[in-house]
């Protein structure tokens, strides 16, 4: 085997380090502040929900950091670096997803305030995949760096709760899109600005985006992006704590859409910061790969090894690079402890214990930050296992979100559906979601359904004092029949097969059992799926509601059924529901006079 000489490459410098801690320094000081300017509104409201006071602006912006993790910032430059900008096309997926989350989930968990909680395993791939760069490019201990982060985003969390999450996103958003665009400029400097990137991609066979071969067993095509990809984010987005958390803090349901549109511009920036960041890497290295040649252990390792190779000689810009990966992580885990704590406190200990005064109710879900700071912490451990950060992160979103997607779905938008189809539906969408999951970790698809584009070593300095050595071929391990096939399936589309398993099982066990008749329905937190197909017809809606319209059969006129709505509330009911607005159709918190958008 040849062995490479590895360039000189620098570590971190003082001022590396001074912009690194500024980054916690000033989360860790937005919490402070948060904790002494909202301490006389002390109530665990407050705290979880910031007291539904927030705005559009900020909760766009925490959002986009949240989900545009270090699992972005250090796994999609890799990724397109290996496999080509075909990432780029999660733009459309991004879109359905944003588009289905407003429309058709978050106007009933405004509402009803369902929350889901497998986002602790997700959350231990966050912690580890920036400590792993840490360790890259300064030599710090690996684990070290992992408990930092866990310390910090516990701290910020315990003292300022949701809105101190919110506006530590704020800030984190904007270090983010500083590394980001600090690396794409000097990139482009140093090799020859964006039209000498793109011919070099180009003939890289890197900008080959468009594929639409139907093969579900190809990592990434067309389909696999836009139909998988869908159904992945959607269970990142439409059920996941975090999200609706962060919708429901604000002041309305008009807000929490604006929010969610807004939220969508931040995502394609950064994506497309992403996908440019991984051909410039491409183009820097494209005669000498610093992975294939050996001076890195991993792909995750590619980015921060090219900001630390074209900083060498600029003290500073590698800490703001790491401070920025560092950023998307901070923000997620910050999020998912806040989310796992209210979830928690809201359905576990004030079910259990509905009589605890106000103060004490805030301590307990203080208490539980902590808690939850440590466990997200030590999920990091269980993540190093892992492969790839972005198949690691979306595989587990896929097998844990689809199956949550479909039970919600399920739901809302089939009315018909009842508890034994709902549990029943839940379980096997889980069970043949971790099959395949599990399955793929453990027998790897073939890589000539992954497709990884060629990188050389031409370049490199070979070594010539090291002796060589010959490695002895080793028969390929026994795969079982399933290995090529079901296995072999793409990431992407696990969140599809456990959400649609779901559906399908759940509404055949509910017509065997009887399906769910209308009376036992409240019409505000469904959106039934025959208003789309029977909006010509009364009787078929009343057929496909299972009954649901005979809530209003008796007491309406004609008048009155003129005035409803189409998910089957009419005005008079929305009169009686806190907070309705009938000129906006929207929700509003009902404390407040005033609404502004940012």
């Amino acid at each position: 085997m040849t062995k490479f000489v590895a360039p000189d490459v620098k570590n971190f410098v003082v001022w590396d380090y001074v912009v690194f801690a500024a980054l916690f320094l000033i989360s860790s000081g937005i919490g402070v502040y948060f904790a002494i300017t909202e301490k006389k509104k002390a109530s665990s409201k407050e705290f979880l929900v910031g007291g539904k006071q927030m705005t559009c602006g900020p909760v766009a912006l925490s959002l986009t950091a949240s989900f545009m993790s270090a699992v972005t910032v250090l796994g999609t430059p890799s990724e397109v670096y290996r496999y080509g900008a075909t990432f780029i096309l999660f733009f459309i997926a991004y879109t359905f997803v944003i588009i289905f989350t407003s429309e058709l989930f978050l106007p009933v968990f405004y509402r009803s305030g369902i929350t889901s909680t497998y986002e602790i395993f997700y959350t231990g791939v966050v912690v580890y995949a920036p400590a792993l760069a840490l360790n890259q490019v300064t030599k710090f201990d690996l684990w070290g760096s992992v408990f930092a982060t866990g310390i910090v985003c516990t701290f910020y969390c315990t003292l300022g709760g949701l809105k101190a999450v919110v506006w530590t996103d704020v800030f984190q958003m904007i270090v983010m899109l500083a590394g980001f665009l600090t690396v794409l400029i000097q990139g482009s400097i140093t090799n020859g600005g964006p039209t000498n990137i793109l011919e070099t991609a180009k003939n890289g066979s890197r900008l080959r985006i468009i594929d639409f071969d139907v093969d579900p067993l190809r990592r990434h095509t067309f389909w696999t992006i836009a139909v998988g990809g869908t159904f992945t984010w959607l269970g990142i987005y439409g059920v996941n704590q975090s999200t609706i958390q962060r919708c429901i803090s604000c002041k309305s349901e008009k807000q929490a859409k604006l929010a969610l549109y807004l939220n969508l511009l931040g995502l394609w920036v950064i994506l497309v910061c992403a996908v440019f960041s991984g051909l410039v890497m491409y183009t820097h290295y494209k005669n000498c790969d610093p992975w294939t040649a050996g001076f890195i252990s991993a792909p995750v390792q590619l980015m921060p090894y090219f900001v630390m190779d074209i900083f060498s000689t600029m003290p500073g810009l590698p800490g703001l690079f790491v401070a920025c990966a560092f950023s998307g992580t901070l923000s997620t885990v910050a999020a998912s402890i806040n989310a796992l704590a209210t979830v928690t406190f809201e359905d576990f200990v004030k079910s259990c214990f509905p009589n605890l005064s106000e103060n004490l109710n805030t301590w307990i879900s203080k208490g539980l930050c902590i808690v939850f700071g440590v466990v997200c912490t030590s999920m990091a451990v269980a993540a190093s296992l892992m492969g790839g950060v972005v198949q690691a992160s979306l595989s587990i979103h896929g097998m844990c979100g689809g199956p949550m997607l479909g039970l919600f779905t399920l739901g809302i938008v089939f009315p018909c559906s009842n508890w034994k189809g709902a549990i029943g539906g839940l379980l096997t969408g889980i069970v043949l979601s971790f099959l395949v999951g599990i399955g793929a970790f453990i027998y790897p698809a073939p890589s000539s359904k992954a497709l990884p584009l060629s990188l050389s070593t031409a370049n490199c300095t070979v070594n010539t004092t090291e002796v060589l050595t010959t490695l002895v071929p080793t028969l390929p391990p026994l795969r079982p029949p399933l290995a090529d096939s079901w296995y072999s399936l793409s990431y992407l589309y696990f969140s599809a097969v456990g959400c649609l398993t779901c559906i399908i099982v759940g509404l055949l066990i509910s017509f065997v059992t009887g399906p769910q008749k209308g009376e036992n329905i409240k019409p505000v937190l469904i959106r039934p799926i025959c208003n789309l197909f029977c909006f010509w017809s009364k009787r078929c809606k009343r057929i496909c509601w299972c009954g649901e319209n005979d809530l209003h059969k008796d007491s309406a006129t004609k008048s009155e059924t003129d005035e409803t709505l189409k998910n089957g509330v009419n005005k008079e009911m929305q009169n009686h529901l806190p907070g309705f607005n009938p000129h906006e159709k929207s929700y509003t918190n009902v404390s407040l006079d005033t609404e502004s958008y940012f």
